[in-house]
């Protein structure tokens, strides 16, 4: 069904060929007969056939039109695989009922397009309850970071969930091969979040981030600093996800 195919570079297409890994992955999502489970970017269903012997129901968004016949084919020996044909940047979950209410997110993403996804999913998306997602190593360990090596990807994720890296993944393990590792990073979002108190920490840290090397006085109102027990000397990378609210809890 997929012969002959050629990955588009211009896609970030990598398909990941490494039994091990894609069996972590399946593991790490805790998959159970009950889970509606999303993918993005199927690929040549590898990691799908693995994913719909687990489900309830799999959803895969595939950007290539290339796949999609091939995918269809492939899937009809699957009665809970639906294939849609969107780009996951645009795409709009209220338009999949089965998506509007608890489900799981099991992908491996184009690296280009990490921080973009993340964002959409937290701030539009109705909440997964996890995401599973096969990224760039060196991304993996910034969203990770803490203290005194935080950065504001690693706040923007961790203000919404609680992430971790379930294993690194080389280079070898993908066709065609890329120039970097990749890492399998677990995001479990967090039970409820106050969403005007994240709005108010992502603006804030957005300025004193531009300013990284300058110390929090130069971006922060010293007053907010002062009255949240902040040192007004700290660089934005010191401060915790604690830190960050009890500075807009003064606002």
């Amino acid at each position: 069904m997929f012969t002959n195919f050629k990955a588009k570079k211009s896609l970030g297409q990598n398909f990941l060929i490494n039994s091990g890994i894609l069996n972590k992955i399946v593991s790490a999502a805790e998959i159970n007969p009950n889970d509606v489970v999303l993918e993005i970017g199927p690929g040549k269903g590898t990691l799908t056939k693995l994913l719909a012997d687990k489900a309830k129901k799999v959803i895969t968004i595939e950007k290539d039109s290339r796949l999609i016949s091939p995918l269809k084919e492939f899937s009809k020996d699957f009665s809970n695989i639906e294939i849609l044909e969107n780009d996951i940047l645009k795409f709009n979950p209220a338009h999949c009922s089965l998506l509007t209410a608890h489900y799981k997110i099991v992908a491996n993403i184009p690296y280009y397009i990490t921080s973009h996804l993340l964002k959409i999913i937290f701030e539009k998306w109705p909440k997964p309850k996890l995401i599973i997602l096969t990224v760039q190593k060196e991304v993996a360990k910034r969203i990770i970071a803490k203290p005194p090596d935080m950065n504001l990807l690693a706040l923007s994720v961790q203000l919404y969930s609680e992430p971790k890296i379930i294993s690194y993944v080389s280079k070898g393990s993908f066709r065609p091969i890329p120039k970097v590792d990749s890492a399998i990073i677990k995001l479990t979002p967090h039970p409820s979040i106050d969403t005007e108190s994240v709005k108010k920490v992502l603006l804030l840290a957005k300025k004193a981030f531009a300013g990284k090397r300058k110390q929090l006085k130069n971006t922060v109102e010293l007053d907010l600093l002062i009255k949240s027990r902040i040192k007004p000397e700290s660089r934005p990378q010191e401060l915790s996800l604690t830190d960050w609210l009890k500075i807009v809890s003064e606002v």
